[in-house]
């Protein structure tokens, strides 16, 4: 992306700022998990520093969890169309969840227990691929038919990941 992915601008804000207001606004406790290195804008809520070694998105959960000792609710800072009421939904489930979008289990968002954290070890252990770690737990699939009440969940999901990720989610913000 040619900038740090959490601080490029979409609609003149930080990308993080999206999923952050949507957290916020649902009435959620937040917290961003990042890289020790990652470059962050200046944000109002707490940071916690991952360990350099190793590289895997798992590690970010685990840091999550060993934090809250409760369950979290984990997005990507790349997520700008998640909204408080669909945060707030899935928040409020039970063990772990994750949504299922076009027939593929989506990473995140995602929620797991503190009683997960030794199978997610295995995972980071085994550097199982997310979705691998993910279904290890035997997740409630929330499929798009429950999603569609917060909106498009090709929308509510989408996550930017390149420059054309970026101009798209340019054009979606106009079309709110």
């Amino acid at each position: 992306m040619g900038a740090a992915k959490a601080a490029v601008q979409l609609g003149g804000r930080p990308l993080i700022s999206y999923p952050l207001a949507a957290f916020a606004d649902a009435g959620l406790d937040h917290v961003v998990v990042a890289k020790e290195r990652s470059q962050l804008p200046t944000l109002s809520c707490p940071v916690l520093r991952e360990p350099p070694a190793p590289s895997h998105p798992l590690c970010g959960v685990l840091a999550a969890l060993r934090a809250a000792a409760r369950p979290v609710l984990v997005v990507g800072c790349d997520m700008p169309f998640l909204t408080a009421p669909l945060l707030a939904w899935l928040a409020g489930l039970d063990g772990a969840v994750v949504a299922e979008v076009g027939g593929e289990l989506q990473p995140l968002p995602a929620r797991y227990e503190p009683r997960q954290a030794g199978e997610l070890k295995t995972g980071l252990r085994d550097r199982r691929a997310m979705r691998d770690a993910l279904a290890s737990l035997r997740p409630r699939i929330v499929r798009e038919s429950e999603l569609e009440r917060f909106g498009p969940p090709e929308r509510s999901l989408f996550n930017v990941n390149d420059a054309a990720d970026l101009a798209a989610a340019e054009r979606m913000l106009r079309i709110r």
